[in-house]
């Protein structure tokens, strides 16, 4: 007897607009396409979804799909047969779109995609894992020839959609716990989900960075993971990691902890947030904070105890900050400590963020900080308030739930 095993609930795709519409802004661009981000954060799903767009709209387009992860393509996984099938199936007179998956898997694949892009034949898209496509590799590999896409795990809009909640302070207490990697989704047991999210967690941690950058104290590394994971939104350093590790037994000097730590920032595992004077009005080269490129990581590894919820919004507004572009800084004015000072362009923020400011006394004391500020740039308090905005002395005063849902809200 044959038994057929279905899956009962599958995954619901939603359409990521942000990042499609990046996409086609650099459609038909000679450039080289290159979709980063961390693992499970939704590249090849992206990628799904576009090609879906660009079939609707140009109905004789040649795709060319590669994805080294499935087994049908591990006779190419050498640059002159992936060179060789990608032209043995050129289409003339029409426009022709390469994407290649997991490109890495590729021995010498920068070789095979430099050569395709020279030919201007191609509109070329490519993914791949995280610790094996980073930033600094793509200079070397791609001088001058790539645009880079980075996607970040769900936002709390993306949130809201996929589970098409109506009341949004509940969905907000959900995403809070959750985070938003949306295979976690398929999961309806905490522990089950969180179980995905620790896995997904270790995969980058071990089988990526760590093989990438050839490190063998996997102690020393699992933490400084840990230590980041229990100190999200505190300004810290390679020094005070050091210290903490050495009174903990594990034996570890500042570099090696410097190091680690730009290997984790180059994996998309946490974002580095360096300081900026605001008075005057320069870049601070001591102490950052560290941002956890999603929050769910963080109550996978260590649960909800003795945990700081303001500083887990800090966190959570800093990615969707980083998400809409901005350059952020932590600010310093005297002996203040101003969150976030945001900028792009000619555009500038000041940002604190608090959790529950109901109370006077707490109102007051995340206001002051802002109140010194003497420039004409918005100033901004976000805080768990449950309401709509309100405005007190000129500072705008959002809820982060709301907040976090809005186009234009500073």
């Amino acid at each position: 007897m044959i038994v057929l095993f279905t899956w009962e609930k599958t995954m619901k795709i939603i359409k990521r607009e942000r990042y499609l519409n990046e996409l086609l802004s650099y459609k038909n661009k000679p450039e080289i396409k290159i979709i980063t981000g961390v693992r499970r954060s939704g590249k090849s799903m992206l990628l799904n979804e576009y090609i879906k767009i660009l079939q609707d709209d140009e109905k004789d387009a040649n795709i060319i799909r590669v994805n080294f992860s499935r087994i049908e393509f591990d006779s190419i996984k050498e640059y002159k047969k992936l060179n060789d099938y990608i032209w043995t199936n050129y289409k003339r007179d029409v426009k022709n779109y390469v994407f290649i998956d997991e490109v890495q898997l590729c021995d010498k694949f920068e070789i095979a995609i430099n050569d395709i892009y020279e030919s201007r034949a191609f509109d070329i898209y490519i993914t791949g894992s995280n610790a094996f496509l980073l930033s600094s590799d793509l200079v070397t590999l791609f001088t001058g020839r790539y645009f880079e896409i980075q996607v970040l795990p769900f936002s709390f809009k993306e949130f809201l959609q996929y589970y098409e909640y109506s009341n949004i302070d509940e969905a907000f207490d959900k995403y809070t716990l959750e985070g938003g990697f949306s295979g976690s989704y398929l999961y309806d047991l905490e522990n089950q989900k969180y179980s995905y999210i620790t896995n997904v967690l270790d995969v980058v941690i071990l089988k990526d960075i760590m093989i990438k950058n050839s490190v063998s104290d996997k102690v020393a590394m699992e933490n400084i993971v840990m230590f980041l994971l229990d100190n999200i939104s505190n300004i810290t350093s390679p020094y005070r990691i050091a210290n903490t590790l050495k009174n903990d037994g594990v034996s570890i000097d500042h570099k090696t902890v410097g190091n680690y730590l730009s290997y984790l920032i180059e994996g998309f595992v946490f974002y580095k947030i360096k300081r900026f004077d605001i008075r005057g009005n320069n870049y601070l080269k001591t102490h950052e904070k560290y941002y956890l490129v999603d929050h769910g990581f963080r109550f996978a590894k260590l649960g909800k105890r003795y945990f700081d919820y303001g500083r887990l919004y800090e966190n959570i507004v800093a990615i969707e900050l980083l998400r809409r572009g901005y350059d952020l800084y932590v600010g310093k004015l005297y002996e203040k400590e101003i969150d976030f000072v945001a900028m792009k362009g000619s555009e500038k923020l000041y940002i604190q963020v608090a959790d529950n400011i109901a109370q006077d006394e707490t109102r007051e004391r995340e206001l002051q900080a802002l109140r010194k500020i003497k420039d004409f740039y918005p100033r901004v308090l976000i805080a768990n308030t449950g309401h709509d905005y309100y405005d007190v002395d000129g500072i705008k005063i959002y809820d982060i739930a709301r907040w976090l849902l809005e186009k234009n809200n500073n």
